[in-house]
Formats: structure tokens, sequence, C-alpha cells
């Protein structure tokens, strides 16, 4: 096998399929990238079995074939190849040798018979904005839960029906949803997605109106955006059923700006941090929101402008989460709703439903 191609176009794509490749792992195979040539160019592919990434590049062939190099090592080799051609020669014995301007290396490959394929997905389809759906991760990923106990909580649900879409993350102590209108599929479709995959995923995403296409398997969905192809196993299991906890009355809503109520949790965290329980208080009294924290070495305490409805209140949480949420948002103002001191938060917009977070909040005695 030989080829010539860009170095800079062998880069973009190297970066991009190497999101698929597997560390440190029992298949040594898995560690390598394969490349073919096909109809298009040169074809990149790579994968550790949970995802794996495929993408098109130009390319001029004077010898046809396939091989596997070691993709770590390779990928360094030509980020500091200078700009211009590139000429890999892959001999019979998998040795391939690298050529750019003055420079020459060499690296050994593997037998490309051993290599596995890309699984064939078929099943509900549809289009969306690549910008949205980066969004729609990057929005909800933070709430994934991190134990392995209930591997489940490790990804976020797709739920998609003929007109919208949403996606779901939590972990028991929060929840994160997105919602965007979509020209669904005609049949519903429920996935649950790694986190892991889908933070690879999201860095893949561009932030266009380009479309991707997303194909849902009953064990995989397939994502293709121009000449880059995207598979990704599904998780299995059950999971929760969300809409049963989301509280669907309040007895306190708040209507805060964000950047005020984000600044203060921010100020507050420098005491609560020095404290074992990193909690922030809220106590709501009338128009007026009060944030404090306290720690064995010192107290804080800030007032904000809110407008209220319904009954005073006052509440404790884990201060990480309540950050969490405020930085996943983009709004001006949202409101915060409140049924007691030992019922949930949601924060929600004030107008339209594109989005709700639901913070458990921590029982504490002057609570």
């Amino acid at each position: 096998m030989r080829f010539s191609c860009n170095t800079n176009d062998l880069n973009a794509s190297l970066s991009i399929v190497s999101r698929a490749l597997a560390v440190r792992s029992p298949k040594p195979i898995l560690e390598g990238i394969l490349f073919e040539s096909c109809e298009d160019g040169l074809r990149i592919t790579c994968t550790d079995l949970a995802l794996g990434i495929e993408t098109v590049i130009p390319a001029s062939f004077s010898e046809e074939g396939r091989a596997v190099l070691p993709g770590k090592l390779l990928c360094e080799i030509v980020r500091k190849l200078p700009e211009g051609v590139c000429d890999i020669a892959v001999s019979e014995r998998m040795q391939a040798t690298i050529r750019c301007a003055s420079i020459r290396t060499t690296i050994s490959g593997f037998d490309p018979v051993e290599y596995p394929e890309l699984p064939q997905v078929a099943g509900a389809s549809f289009e969306m904005a690549q910008s949205t759906l980066r969004d729609m991760i990057n929005r909800t990923l933070f709430a994934i839960a991190l134990d392995e106990s209930r591997p489940i909580l490790t990804g976020c649900l797709m739920e998609v029906s003929r007109i919208e879409m949403h996606m779901v993350a939590l972990d028991g102590f929060r929840l994160a949803m997105r919602t965007e209108a979509v020209d669904g599929p005609e049949q519903d479709v429920a996935a649950v997605v790694g986190g892991k995959v889908l933070g690879d995923i999201a860095r893949i995403l561009g932030d266009s109106e380009e479309p991707v296409r997303l194909c849902f398997s009953r064990s995989h969905v397939q994502m293709d955006m121009g000449a880059t192809h995207i598979v990704a196993r599904l998780l299995e299991g059950e999971f929760i059923r969300y809409r049963q906890i989301l509280p669907q009355e309040w007895q306190t809503r708040v209507t805060v700006r964000r950047g005020e109520l984000s600044g203060a949790i921010d100020r507050a965290g420098l005491i609560a941090r020095e404290g074992k329980s990193n909690l922030v208080n809220f106590r709501i009294d009338g128009d007026q929101l009060t944030v404090t924290s306290n720690a064995e070495n010192g107290d804080m305490e800030e007032q904000i402008a809110v407008t209220t409805e319904g009954k005073d209140l006052t509440i404790a949480f884990n201060i990480r989460y309540i950050t969490d949420v405020l930085k996943a948002l983009s709004d001006d103002a949202v409101f915060m709703r409140f049924n007691s001191n030992v019922s949930p938060c949601v924060i929600c917009p004030t107008e339209g439903e594109s989005y709700l977070y639901l913070v458990l909040p921590v029982r504490v005695f002057n609570a």
C-alpha cells in the first residue's frame, strides 16, 4: 500500500478518529488505526468496540491496500510534520515508511485482517443541526452518574418522537434535561449512550447548522456528518422513569437573574469549601433571596433582589450541584421552583420548555 496526502488533512482526520482509540487494550490491534483505499480517497478508521469513527480524506494511491498503524505514535509523528505532502508506503510485512519534505520515519504496523469492522446500523433515523446536538450534550452531560454501580446512569437518555427530542441525564442527586423540536422518525426512539462516548462525539460535532444524521438500531447509534461516520454502542438496561420524579406543581417560584445568583454562589463557595459540608443556604423572604454559607473559620451572606410568587422558604444545597446547573445556562433570568425545604428544586426557563434542571436539597437542622 502506498499513498500521498496533505499533512494538514491527515492530521485533522487523525485528531477526529483517535477519539475512539483504545488505550491499554487486551487486543493490541485496537490501539492501531486502520488505513484503506476507497473510491473517495483514503478511509481512516478507529474503534475501541464501544465507539467507532471513520472519515475519508483525499489521497492519491500508487498502490492500493489496507494497513493498521500504531495510533498514538502515528498521531504524534504526523502532528510534528511540516505542511505539505506526506507519502506513506507500507510493505507486505507491515513496515510503514513516512516521508515528508526531508523527513523519513519508519514504524511497524499490524495485520489488518484482525481489525474489527464497524457495525452496520439500520433503523429509525432523522437529521438535526450539529450545533443543536452538541449543545444538548454539553448542557446535560455534567449530570451523568460517575458511580459504576448503576451503569445505565453513566449515560444520557435520548428520547426522540416525530416532533421533539429529549436528552436526559441524572445521577440520583440532580437531573438535567434538554428539549428541542425536530423532524423526527416515524417510530419513537429511546436509547442510552455512554457519557464518555457522548463527550467525544460533542468534540467532533461542529458549531454550525450543518446536519448530522442519527440512525438507531437496538444496540447502536450511528451519526453521519459529511465524510465522517460515528458508531456508538448503546448502554443496556432500563433508564429511570424520570417523568415520575418531576414536580408538576410548586409552592414557591422565584425569578432570579442568573448572573447575580451565579456570582453570589461563587462567593459563598469561598467559605463553603473551607467547611466539611460544602453547603449553600437560600432564604427566600418576599422579594429578597439571601445566600449564605458557613464554615468553622468564617461565614458569608449576600442579598439578591428577586421576584417571588408564593411562600417564603429556607433551603440548603450542595454548592457544586447548583453551580453545575448555572454553568450550563445562558439565559439572563430563570425560574426556581420549590415545594418545601426537603423537596427538589426545579430550575427552568421563564419562557418555553427548552430545558429543566432538578436539584435535590440537603436536609439541615435549621433548614
